[in-house]
């Protein structure tokens, strides 16, 4: 069963691996993504952020079952970025943490779909900059990774609560230790890349 990680949890700073297939078995993983986005009112998730090693992402603009389009994203490529808007992000890793940052405000994003289909988008606005959040995750980048100094220094407080709660659960056996998480995300890249 999958489970939201929280920063600084190592799996959020993992690159991904391609995907070689799609089935049943990525299907199932993609549903329980969508579950688990929508129970904490996300409108994204990565799979780097449910512990996966995987290329792979999804969306749905609305945060809501029955409105929106569900999008899963597997193997995505962004091969164009133009132009630059700075909005306030919050991600489902950083639970009550806000920030203002600068992203591309167009983007076109390559990548197959669960049919196995590859489609390209030309993504604006919201969608833009979600995809786009998304997509760092896949590559081990947060978005505080792209926060301005001033910025950074405003949550700092709220990254060191979250610093000892991961602390604190690693000491009472509740996460494990980096060896044992590294070699269970390669494990599965074996497995599926």
């Amino acid at each position: 069963m999958l489970r939201i990680v929280n920063y600084p949890h190592p799996a959020l700073r993992h690159k991904s691996k391609p995907l070689r297939r799609v089935d049943a078995e990525l299907g199932k993983i993609v549903r329980e993504m969508f579950a688990l986005m929508y129970q904490q009112k996300g409108i994204g998730l990565a799979a780097n952020q449910v512990d996966l090693p995987y290329r792979l992402f999804v969306l749905n603009l609305e945060g809501d079952p029955s409105k929106g389009q569900e999008h899963a994203f597997i193997n995505p490529v962004i091969s164009k970025r133009h132009g630059t808007a700075e909005a306030e992000e919050g991600c489902l890793s950083f639970p009550e943490i806000f920030a203002p940052v600068r992203r591309s405000e167009k983007v076109t994003l390559s990548a197959y779909n669960l049919a196995g289909q590859e489609l390209t988008y030309e993504l604006t606005g919201l969608f833009a900059r979600a995809a786009q959040h998304e997509y760092d995750h896949l590559d081990g980048v947060l978005f505080i990774d792209r926060l301005s100094p001033a910025a950074l220094l405003s949550i700092k407080e709220k990254l060191r609560d979250l610093e000892l709660q991961f602390q604190g659960d690693r000491r009472r056996g509740v996460i494990p230790e980096d060896p044992q998480i590294f070699a269970r995300l390669n494990e599965l890249e074996a497995l599926r890349t």
